[in-house]
């Protein structure tokens, strides 16, 4: 009896020293260095299993055991807290730190910046075209998405990210509509996203913003045509596309709604996306007398008071051109702005 239990006690003693060597060998391999020699994007889709994931991190060579990792994951009660997505592991990373990364789900941050002055056709197509994202995204309103650099990632939702970015615009011209100035002529909201679009198309100089937005409010108080040149480009495009050419004759004399030369007032839409700056030049404009403005072959432009002052900003501006060997544009109307003034 007593050889028995010596043999038992024997045999249980081996059998506790292996587990503790395994688990010993099994923590080891857990958390010492991996495989992976440089480091290396993985795409986790939803509805992976654990099993299958860590199979897939096999494959990409971030682990050395799939069924040690799936293991782990069932007694550290993980399995139900890996999240899918995508996720930059470094080199040499450990199994563990794999594990505690899907966890809390700290995947790739991806960016896509829509700039300022892109038409709503022009930033859904980048929404199309972005890498990763997932849905079709819907046609959406002109003027209705704020430009700025938006944070998303692997597996979110293009008409959710375009959500984003119209609440994040109804945000900022609330702001804006909130500090306009008290003289200004605009009546709606809309109306300020409409004078803001154009003044965004018609400067990329930041301090020239507020200026401009004073022509045109300036004019819209004088009953003058505003005589944007964007405004035409917009007619003539429909804001699918740019125009990659001058506007001619018979651009300037397109019965359109948007075409400023042949219509008083503000057009009755937007003609781009306006960034907070172009936002709030249009709700404050610079206390200026200005009634034109014109390029003055520098990329800026040259401003002015009254028709004698601007036609002689014309001339230089075309004798600048000239020098250039730049086409001359056709001669625009004697009221107002010369084609030329903006970018169209």
């Amino acid at each position: 009896m007593r050889i028995a239990l010596r043999v038992i006690g024997f045999g249980l003693a081996a059998i506790l020293l292996i587990a503790a060597g395994i688990a010993g060998w099994s923590w080891w391999e857990f958390t010492r260095p991996g495989p992976l020699t440089a480091p290396r994007t993985v795409v986790i889709e939803r509805g992976t299993g654990t099993l299958d994931l860590a199979y897939k991190l096999q494959d990409a060579g971030v682990l050395r055991n799939a069924f040690l990792f799936t293991a782990a994951a069932r007694l550290r009660e993980q399995q139900a807290r890996l999240k899918a997505g995508e996720y930059a592991f470094p080199a040499g990373i450990a199994a563990i730190d794999v594990q505690d990364m899907l966890a809390r789900g700290e995947t790739v941050v991806r960016h896509l910046t829509i700039p300022e002055g892109l038409t709503a056709a022009e930033a859904v197509r980048r929404v199309s075209d972005a890498e990763g994202l997932t849905g079709e995204p819907a046609t959406v309103p002109e003027g209705s998405l704020l430009p700025e650099t938006y944070r998303y990632s692997w597996g979110d939702s293009r008409p959710e990210l375009l959500r984003r970015m119209q609440r994040a615009m109804q945000d900022a011209v609330a702001k804006a509509w909130a500090a306009r100035s008290p003289e200004t002529p605009l009546r709606s909201t809309g109306e300020l996203v409409v004078l803001a679009s154009i003044i965004e198309r018609e400067t990329a100089i930041p301090e020239e913003r507020a200026r401009i937005a004073a022509v045109f409010v300036n004019r819209l108080r004088a009953g003058m045509k505003l005589q944007s040149d964007p405004t035409v480009a917009y007619a003539v495009t429909k804001g699918e596309t740019r125009l990659a050419r001058p506007l001619s004759r018979a651009d300037l004399a397109l019965d359109d709604p948007f075409n400023t030369y042949q219509r008083e007032g503000l057009p009755p839409g937007p003609i781009a996306l306006p960034g907070v700056a172009s936002l709030m030049a249009a709700a404050r404009p610079a206390d200026s007398g200005d009634l034109y403005f014109v390029a003055d072959g520098t990329g800026r432009h040259a401003f002015s008071r009254t028709l004698e002052e601007h036609n002689r900003n014309v001339a230089r501006w075309r004798r600048a051109q000239q020098e250039r060997g730049a086409p001359q544009p056709p001669p625009a109307p004697a009221e107002g702005n010369t084609p030329g003034a903006g970018a169209p």
